[in-house]
């Protein structure tokens, strides 16, 4: 007992004092905080206090309605520099505008793991919240809106994810400034169920593996999710609406899922695929685009199954000189354009499809033959191809085409912001606008 009692004195004095509840007034928050303990909750009161803002100690800042923290121009709004902090229920404005440190409305540094940013509503900064390095942080339920610039490349993201292994950005509505969410150097993180409308890349993943983005509606963007240099993704049930050039695309990404997403209203190619290969790319829906899919570059080794194909100018744009099979266990892709029966009644078509046939190979490669193309010679070549199958390029086939799409419908709260008119359509961006090029 004599030995017990300095440990349990010890072990007491190591055990935080009672947590404190800090109603602060505008104008007292840098005191306030000075003098803060471990655990503690700081209430800003309604109305526009001091920034910017530096949390050094675990504890929870928060805001009644009204409670507004300005950074005055210099800065991040507020600094996350210590472990288990939760921002909520706060309207954080007015940033710096350097790129170098990465001014933001929220930062979280390397030593912020397990940070909560919370139902914020963050406008007018450079970048939204900055996870730089702070492990298994989580950006939920926020309002984030970025700047307007002229120039596309002087703005910020709405999240910057940079080397946050576990981190999770969810049901966050963010519009403007450059990218929704810009995903770098980091692994098993989880971007779900965010809205982002009139951006670059609604989703911008470079050198990101073992992720999912899931659920994320891209409204009026210039293109809405893209995945480049990572590995292993799982990109499943997201819509793209009348995003400019391209809906998914796929660049140097192998052994990912790109499973039940859908794409419509018009986009240059609903999807692309370029140098990626041991995808599978499944029950996705491709309406109405320019290029139903492109995929170039040797992206032969994946498989596509169960996915629609509907009313695309031309549904797949591939240049080859060997057949590609495009389907998996005798289930291939529904094709709007493919005049078919099904006397068998088992759900696929008794012919199977080939989208491309030697003119389009001609046309890709020598544009200019587009001359040509109502010409006698060119339907001609056609006719003879249909006649004499033997006589068809390689290139993709489909041996087993589905009789009836996948179903996926757009919410109609999405169609309702789908009718307003992008900004990319209304001359909003300049000198960023041209459609991606790969390497």
């Amino acid at each position: 007992m004599m030995r017990l009692v300095p440990f349990l004195l010890a072990l007491c004095l190591a055990l935080p004092a009672f947590a404190e509840r800090h109603e602060v007034q505008p104008g007292a928050l840098s005191q306030v905080l000075a003098r803060a303990e471990a655990g503690d909750e700081i209430v800003l009161s309604p109305g526009r206090h001091a920034g910017p803002v530096v949390i050094a100690i675990p504890l929870t800042l928060t805001g009644q309605e009204g409670a507004v923290i300005d950074a005055g121009g210099v800065s991040s709004v507020v600094t996350v520099d210590a472990p288990d902090v939760t921002v909520q229920g706060l309207t954080l404005v007015n940033s710096g505008r350097v790129h170098e440190p990465i001014d933001a409305g929220v930062k979280l540094t390397k030593k912020a793991r397990r940070a909560q940013v919370l139902d914020n509503d963050i406008q007018d900064n450079l970048v939204g919240v900055d996870i730089h390095g702070a492990r298994d942080a989580l950006v939920k339920g926020n309002r984030i809106e970025g700047l307007r610039l002229r120039r596309m490349n002087d703005r910020g993201n709405g999240v910057y994810v940079w080397n946050a292994p576990g981190s999770v950005v969810e049901d966050n509505e963010i519009r403007y400034g450059r990218d929704g969410i810009f995903s770098n150097v980091s692994s098993r993180n989880i971007y779900r169920g965010n809205l982002m409308r009139d951006l670059r890349f609604a989703v911008h993943y470079m050198y990101t593996n073992d992720s999912e983005v899931s659920g994320n509606v891209s409204i009026g963007n210039h293109l809405g999710f893209a995945m480049m240099y990572s590995d292993r993704i799982v990109a499943r049930d997201n819509i793209s609406i009348n995003d400019r050039d391209y809906g998914v695309m796929l660049n140097y990404t192998k052994k990912s899922d790109v499973f039940a997403n859908l794409v419509t209203g018009g986009a240059e190619k609903c999807a692309f695929v370029y140098n990626s290969h041991r995808n599978l790319i499944a029950e996705n829906r491709f309406d109405g685009c320019g290029i139903g899919i492109h995929f170039t570059a040797g992206s032969e080794n994946n498989t596509l199954t169960g996915n629609a194909f509907l009313g695309n100018r031309t549904q797949v744009k591939y240049v080859g000189t060997r057949d590609i099979e495009w389907s998996l266990n005798g289930r291939g892709n529904f094709w709007s354009d493919h005049p078919a029966f099904d006397l068998d009644g088992d759900a696929r078509a008794d012919s199977a499809y080939r989208p491309n046939d030697l003119m389009d190979h001609i046309l890709w490669s020598q544009p200019a033959a587009k001359l040509l193309l109502g010409s006698p010679a060119v339907q001609m070549v056609r006719w003879s191809q249909s006649q004499f199958p033997a006589t068809l390029p390689g290139g993709v086939v489909d041996s087993h085409p589905l009789t009836s799409p996948p179903a996926r419908e757009v919410p109609q709260d999405y169609l309702m912001l789908a009718r307003a008119e992008p900004l990319w359509a209304t001359g909003g961006s300049h000198d960023d606008s041209e459609p991606f090029q790969p390497e």
